[in-house]
C-alpha cells in the first residue's frame, strides 16, 4: 500500500500535541478530525484505483476535506490563542 498522504498530523507537524490535547478533550474536534480520517482514506482508495469514483464524486471529497482542514485550523489558532 502507498503513503497516505494529508494526515492531520503531516499537515500540521508542529502541532501535534495540540492535536492530541483537542482530539482528547473536545468532543466535536473528535469527530471533525474521524471524519477528516475517513475522507482522507476514501480519497486515497480512489486515487490508489482500490475504489472507484465519478470525477465530480472526487472533487467534492477533496472539497470536504480541505473545509474540515480550514475548520481544524482555525481550532488549532483558538486553541493555542487560547494556552
Amino acid at each position: 500500500m502507498t503513503h497516505v498522504a494529508h494526515e492531520l498530523h503531516a499537515e500540521f507537524p508542529n502541532d501535534a500535541d495540540t492535536l492530541h490535547k483537542l482530539k482528547v478533550n473536545d468532543p466535536h474536534f473528535a469527530k471533525l478530525a474521524d471524519h477528516y480520517h475517513d475522507l482522507n482514506r476514501e480519497i486515497h482508495r480512489i486515487e490508489a484505483g482500490i475504489e472507484a469514483a465519478s470525477d465530480e464524486r472526487t472533487e467534492d471529497l477533496k472539497k470536504e476535506r480541505l473545509s474540515i482542514l480550514d475548520q481544524v485550523s482555525a481550532m488549532l489558532s483558538a486553541a493555542k490563542a487560547g494556552a
